[in-house]
């Protein structure tokens, strides 16, 4: 099987959608790759399973499934067997019985993360001005004016949740780990990569290096394809 016939599927984390992921959409199709960003509704934790698993049933063939931040925990939470290798990008992987509160609050928050609580609508949004701050400090201004611009709002459903048998048990995984990061302590992604057994590619990039630093993201997710598709050689 040849590397191109793998899926790709990049999953975003909290207060994005899937142009967060265009930095890395565009390398990967330039490369022939069959790429998709789907957008989670952020409204529940079963919500974003259901949404991710629907896009993963329209897909023929294997899938190599990426999630950054929250969407760790989205991607090891679905059941599809098209699923053969999990790469995640400064995410949060609960193990079974953890939420995602539980492993996001297991470090003291970095001095420049943002405090976060429920508008009056039961939803969180990360303030303007945690962009620049926490976020994606590495960012452009333009960059960061997009982020801001399209940030959608999670519900404490999505993170309150216990989780089940996560899947990374069961496939090989990929963890980029962003040592710059102010909004998932890096010590805490070292500590779950770890017990997962990914294999770890660390990085001196913000908390999305997806928009920093996509081309470290894409060296890690095309690590996982060769595995995956075991690429035929090419004729000399």
């Amino acid at each position: 099987m040849s590397s191109k016939n793998v899926n790709v599927v990049l999953v975003h984390g909290a207060w994005a959608d899937g142009s967060s992921w265009a930095g890395v959409i565009r390398p990967l199709a330039e490369a022939g790759f069959a790429v998709t960003a789907p957008s989670l509704p952020l409204t529940s934790f079963s919500d974003d399973v259901a949404a991710l698993e629907r896009t993963l049933e329209r897909l023929a063939g294997p899938i190599v499934l990426v999630g950054h931040a929250y969407a760790g925990a989205v991607i090891g939470a679905v059941r599809s067997e098209k699923v053969k290798a999990l790469v995640y990008v400064a995410a949060l992987v609960p193990d079974e019985g953890e939420t995602v509160l539980d492993v996001f609050t297991r470090a003291a928050p970095h001095p420049q993360a943002p405090e976060l609580a429920p508008d009056s609508h039961g939803l969180i949004w990360l303030p303007d001005t945690a962009f620049a701050g926490a976020f994606a400090q590495n960012a452009w201004a333009e960059q960061l004016a997009v982020l801001a611009a399209v940030q959608r709002p999670i519900s404490p459903a999505c993170i309150t949740v216990p989780m089940d048998r996560p899947s990374w048990r069961d496939r090989p995984s990929w963890f980029l780990l962003a040592e710059q990061d102010r909004m998932i302590d890096p010590q805490t992604q070292a500590f779950m990569a770890t017990r997962m057994g990914a294999r770890v590619r660390a990085h001196t990039v913000d908390h999305a290096p997806l928009v920093t630093a996509p081309y470290a993201v894409m060296d890690v997710i095309l690590d996982a394809v060769a595995v995956v598709g075991q690429p035929e050689k090419e004729a000399i």
